[in-house]
């Protein structure tokens, strides 16, 4: 038993010993190194630096670099009270915006403003400025605005290419989630070709998938790719509960490229025209008739449809309706239906000159069309 305990202190000071040695070799380098000698927290914070992953390091870098652009927006409705006859401004609720060029352009979602009477735009350092909408695109769900900021340097967002997107890419989500602002998330490319509906009820195409968590008030704000490009603008989220679920959407930002530019120059996206009317209520007749494709119920006066004998709707001798051209091909791609038909529209500009191939009597016509400019503009 005795020599148990005595083994037993041989073996703490044999594991002492090397202790005391380390101490002393430290107190003789911190002597000689001096006021040189880093303090414990600076040697925390080096280590810690030095345990950074690269992820890390590149969401901290895009971070820093694009909240910059990030804005948050208020939107606020006049609402008269029931106690008196002044109107009030109450807020409606908050979203999320980016920097576009240098000229106080402000891109958002559509339903971020929607029936706003007052909307305002805080930058990154706290100031606040009235804006006013400049164009507006409710099918794509995207608004313009435009703010006077002449005094500050605003920071634009760097544009991406969605196009080169895959599954399985990093994306980041930066915006104002519940009113907590420049909030950033992280996640992967979910899925791409998704299709949602928008604010008009039509669908918007190719939109990007999302496990970023997105949550009411990221809306209108960027997506960006692990070079701190914007690949998209969040939109939407699916879920129940209306809090994120791993399943959020952005406008892909080759779409966001090609309807901005419209909304600031023209106030709204410079789709041209056919034409042609298509019928109300088209799935109810499509069903009732049996049939695909854009029912024309009539067609313009002094339009090229018109002019080349495109016929819509008419009645018999019987007063029966009788059915004209129905569209069912655009430029070789199928037209089922007055989405399909917005689509292809929306890809070209006034003066082009597309095919259109319709049904009349079971035969297939042919007609070459030059689009018209949308009027009252």
């Amino acid at each position: 038993m005795i020599l148990h305990t005595m083994s037993s202190q041989r073996l703490v000071i044999g594991r002492i010993a090397p202790i005391i040695m380390l101490m002393a070799s430290s107190l003789s380098a911190a002597v000689a190194w001096g006021s040189d000698a880093p303090s414990f927290a600076e040697a925390t914070s080096q280590s810690y630096a030095e345990f950074h992953t690269d992820d890390e390091t590149n969401n901290i870098e895009i971070f820093k670099r694009a909240s910059a652009s990030v804005v948050n927006i208020t939107n606020s409705r006049l609402v008269r009270s029931p106690y008196s006859l002044n109107p009030q401004s109450v807020p409606q609720g908050s979203g999320t915006g980016f920097v576009w060029g240098e000229e106080g352009y402000i891109v958002t979602n559509f339903h971020v403003v929607q029936q706003a009477n007052r909307v305002t735009v805080t930058l990154q350092d706290g100031s606040t400025f009235d804006a006013r909408a400049v164009g507006l695109d409710p099918d794509k769900d995207l608004a313009v605005l435009k703010i006077e900021a002449d005094d500050v340097e605003l920071v634009p967002v760097e544009l991406g290419d969605s196009g080169l997107l895959e599954v399985g890419r990093k994306v980041i989500a930066i915006g104002n989630p519940f009113g907590l602002d420049t909030t950033m998330t992280v996640g992967i490319v979910s899925a791409l070709g998704r299709e949602i509906d928008s604010v008009s009820r039509r669908k918007i195409r190719d939109v990007i998938q999302t496990d970023a968590a997105i949550n009411p008030g990221n809306s209108g704000g960027p997506l960006l790719n692990s070079l701190g490009q914007l690949v998209g603008v969040n939109t939407a989220i699916y879920s129940p509960s209306g809090a994120s679920s791993g399943i959020g959407f952005a406008i892909p930002v080759n779409t966001v490229k090609r309807v901005v530019p419209e909304l600031i120059a023209y106030g709204r996206v410079q789709t041209p025209i056919l034409g042609i009317t298509p019928v109300p209520q088209p799935d109810y007749y499509r069903r009732l008739w049996g049939i695909q494709g854009v029912i024309v119920m009539g067609t313009v006066p002094n339009t090229e449809p018109a002019l080349k004998g495109m016929r819509g709707l008419s009645r018999s001798q019987r007063g029966r309706i009788q059915l004209g051209d129905v569209i069912i091909e655009i430029d070789g791609r199928e037209i089922a239906n007055e989405s399909d038909y917005a689509d292809v529209m929306e890809e070209h500009r006034p003066g082009d000159i597309v095919e259109v191939i319709t049904l009349r009597d079971n035969q297939r016509l042919r007609y070459e069309i030059e689009l018209q400019a949308p009027q009252n503009n």
